[in-house]
């Protein structure tokens, strides 16, 4: 018992930094919505893409930046793995090609979809070698025209 303890409290400034990434449109929007926050919708191939590799580990997961998102914006990933193993569950799939079908009918990877809080796209980017801030500084210009 006191090794879980140890553990959970040496792993716990970890998991509280971990991006809260939602997967489900519907839902983001009504978080959107509650919390009047724009949705940045993020289309990857998290095990092939090599420049969603590295936007994830860049800017998503920055402490900077996913500081700022909790406070910002609503995290919505649509992941499009071709692993065997990292393949998604039939529904999970299923959504996931409906937001494609929606916002990103020409298949770029990776494709960052910045919307309001109905779903209305406000603008889009992709990869740029930015520093976190930067990358902010660009997701906020577009919430700025509307």
């Amino acid at each position: 018992m006191n090794k879980m303890l140890f553990f959970s409290i040496l792993l716990l400034p970890f998991m509280m930094q971990a991006q809260d990434w939602q997967t489900d449109f519907e839902t983001a929007k009504n978080l959107a919505a509650e919390k009047d926050k724009p949705i940045i919708l993020v289309f990857q191939g998290s095990d092939w893409c090599a420049p969603c590799i590295k936007l994830n580990k860049e800017i998503w997961s920055s402490e900077e930046f996913i500081t700022y998102s909790k406070e910002h914006y609503i995290m919505l990933q649509a992941d499009f793995p071709r692993k065997r193993q990292n393949s998604l569950s039939a529904e999970q799939q299923d959504k996931n090609n409906a937001l494609a079908e929606k916002y990103n009918k020409e298949g770029y990877f990776p494709l960052v979809v910045v919307l309001d809080k109905e779903g209305r796209v406000l603008g889009t980017t992709g990869y740029k070698k930015l520093t976190p801030s930067e990358y902010i500084e660009l997701l906020n210009s577009f919430i700025q025209q509307k």
